[in-house]
């Protein structure tokens, strides 16, 4: 994936349609590599408070090859690959994922899917865009928040979720999302550009 400067990040992200303004506490950037390899956390999530860069964490915002080939018991239209170069204002709040780990849910506002059916390796943005509550929440892929290090293949780690997989970092991030007491916290993905 290409590097970005903050600048690049921010220009990009005004330039959206649904472009309503940068948010005023911490807010999370997604960038969807445009390698995209199956099952790979191969693209990256950058962490602002309003313009100013905090960290980057690599990850993947794609579901893993066990959800692509076996998403009927999510839905059966497809598995859920959400729509990029998109604002999510006020789309995640602080919570558990699964009651396990520190998390950002879908609690907030609505977000776009695609419904990825053709049960191939590929996450891909075809399908039926659907757009709704769909529990797409913000976790790492691994439940042990001490860890050194977590797995490297997605799996069954995300059904359309955003998944960090830095744990240390994710762990350093979760900490100040609390400590923040938003009550709201939004996302923009973007393609790789």
């Amino acid at each position: 994936m290409k590097v970005y400067t903050d600048s690049q990040l921010l220009d990009r992200v005004k330039s959206l349609p649904d472009y309503k303004g940068i948010p005023q506490g911490h807010w999370i950037l997604g960038v969807r590599s445009a390698e995209d390899k199956p099952d790979a956390f191969d693209d990256k999530f950058y962490h602002f408070i309003g313009e100013t860069f905090r960290q980057v964490i690599k990850g993947t915002t794609n579901p893993g090859v066990t959800i692509l080939k076996s998403f009927g018991k999510f839905n059966p239209n497809g598995a859920a690959v959400v729509k990029s170069d998109e604002w999510y204002y006020d789309l995640w709040k602080f919570g558990k994922h699964h009651g396990k780990i520190d998390a950002l849910l879908q609690l907030g506002t609505k977000i776009k899917v695609y419904r990825d059916g053709d049960k191939d390796n590929k996450s891909e943005e075809q399908g039926l865009l659907q757009e709704g509550f769909f529990g797409i929440n913000y976790h790492s892929n691994g439940y042990d928040i001490d860890a050194k290090a977590t797995g490297t293949v997605v799996g069954g780690w995300s059904a359309g979720c955003q998944v960090p997989c830095e744990i240390q970092k994710y762990k350093k991030q979760m900490q100040e999302f609390k400590l923040s007491k938003q009550p709201t916290f939004t996302y923009c993905l973007l393609k790789e550009f």
